[in-house]
Formats: C-alpha cells, structure tokens, sequence
C-alpha cells in the first residue's frame, strides 16, 4: 500500500501585498525541493504586487476585496467559497492582513498555517518590531503556526530567533526578521508537504524526525 505522504499536498496561500514568503514558497515547489503544488494565490486587495508574479509563474490569482462585502462574516464566507473549489491539504496564510472569523478558522482546523513576525505568545498583533524594542528583549524573530479564533494565537510549529541590538530600529529589526522568515516558512511548508506535521490532542506539535524547531539568525550579537 502506498504512503499517503508521499503524494503532493495541494495549498493554497492567501496574500495581502507582495507575498515575499508566498515567494519563497513558490519557488521551492517549482523546483521540487517541496512536494507541493500551489494551487491559487488569493488576495484581498487588488493592488496585491505578489497575484502578478504568482500568475507569471503559472499559477492561478484571485481577488476576494473585502472592501466589496458589509460584513466580515460575508467576506469570510466567499473567501471560504472559493478556497473550496481547489480542496487544498493546507491553507497557508502569507502576510494576510484581515482578521479572520471563527467560522471560516474552526472550517480549516488543523490545515490554516500562519507566519507571525514575534515569538509568539509574545507582541501578538500590529507593530511587533517597535514593540520588541520598547520592551528591552534581547531577542525576537518569527512564529509559524496554526491559527485558531484567538489573534496571533495557535499551536507552534516553528521559529525563528534574532538578537535585538543595540543600535536596532523597527525598520532595521524588520528586515532581519523577514530574512529568517524566508528561511523558516518554506521550510514548514516541506515538512507539511512530506506530511510531518501533526497536531496532537494536546494542542502541541510534533514533527517526525525534527528535534529542534528552531532557528537562529547567524547575525552575530
């Protein structure tokens, strides 16, 4: 009997602006170092610079504005709609800026994956660069993981750590982040692709044959 594994996982990646990690991502099923195929990028806004370099490639774009609907719940419903139409194994969300209701998360449970620029649980929300440096951390970095109905909440999957330094400023902390969330989220997307994931009862994660699911910027302190 074959292993289910090993067949291609179907996502599907929901953007709001370049996508630089729906990029990366991209880039690495083309070339099968990620045995996934991207199915549709979607967007809310139609500006969105990352639908046209994904619809370069081959890939098919859509646009669900949220500015046409009176309602998140309305939104959210033919955002959902048209996800549907591809049966994805995995949602994964790429700097989407929009809330998401509890509905359109409990219907992905387990197959919604989003990037956050803090370690988690820690600066959820907006301007989590100037945040990190109000605090005085010594470190921040990113978190890939499931989304549940709490914001910037969910089980962790992976991170990624940089040292705050001493001269930092948003912008320059901002830039570093970014760095190792292109290394760290297509790195989860090969090991949701090999089908290593798993979301225990307990609400944590376990990754077959990964012991250590962090990573550390190599900017030195």
């Amino acid at each position: 009997m074959s292993d289910p594994s090993f067949l291609r996982k179907r996502f599907v990646i929901l953007i709001s602006g370049q996508g630089s990690n729906m990029q990366k991502i991209v880039e690495n099923c083309l070339a099968d170092r990620c045995p996934a195929d991207v199915l549709a990028v979607i967007s809310n806004r139609p500006a969105s610079t990352g639908l046209k370099w994904a619809s370069e490639r081959g890939i098919a774009t859509q646009v669900v504005s949220h500015t046409d609907f009176s309602s998140r719940n309305t939104f959210d419903a033919a955002l959902k709609s048209i996800i549907d139409q591809y049966s994805p194994d995995y949602v994964l969300l790429a700097g989407f800026m929009r809330v998401l209701t509890p509905e359109f998360v409990q219907h992905y449970a387990g197959r919604l994956v989003n990037i956050h620029p803090s370690l988690l649980p820690a600066f959820p929300g907006l301007h989590t660069h100037a945040q990190a440096i109000a605090k005085g951390v010594q470190a921040h970095g990113c978190t890939v993981h499931f989304v549940t109905p709490v914001l910037d909440h969910g089980p962790i999957i992976a991170q990624g750590v940089v040292p705050v330094l001493s001269e930092d400023t948003p912008e320059s902390l901002a830039e570093r982040v970014l760095t190792l969330e292109h290394i760290v989220y297509p790195q989860v997307a090969i090991w949701l692709a090999q089908g290593q994931v798993h979301l225990m009862p307990d609400q944590r994660v376990n990754v077959d044959a990964i012991h250590s699911r962090i990573f550390v910027s190599e900017q030195s302190v």
